[in-house]
């Protein structure tokens, strides 16, 4: 069986990483257009799968209080994505 909670909680941890990462790899000066468009389209996945995680987390029947912990890891994705879209906008001129 498929140890949701531990999906969650690994899930969780990487996108803690992530947080502290993307804010440093859009401080650097020397990014790519290329890349910040890489880094875009990896945090929409992540987003993507996360949604399906919280999705899976209610069809299953798991308690509110995980359920608001995968709700949140996808809005912490979409506003990484979103800094992400702000940079891209801002080197596009």
């Amino acid at each position: 069986m498929t140890d949701w909670i531990e999906i969650l909680k690994e899930q969780t941890a990487t996108g803690d990483q992530m947080g502290r990462e993307v804010a440093q790899m859009l401080a650097n000066p020397d990014i790519t257009e290329a890349q910040v468009k890489t880094l875009f389209s990896a945090l929409e996945k992540q987003a993507e799968f996360v949604e399906k995680l919280r999705m899976a987390l209610e069809k299953f029947g798991h308690d509110f209080s995980v359920i608001k912990a995968a709700e949140r890891l996808e809005e912490r994705y979409a506003d990484l994505a979103a800094s992400v879209a702000e940079k891209l906008k801002a080197m596009r001129g």
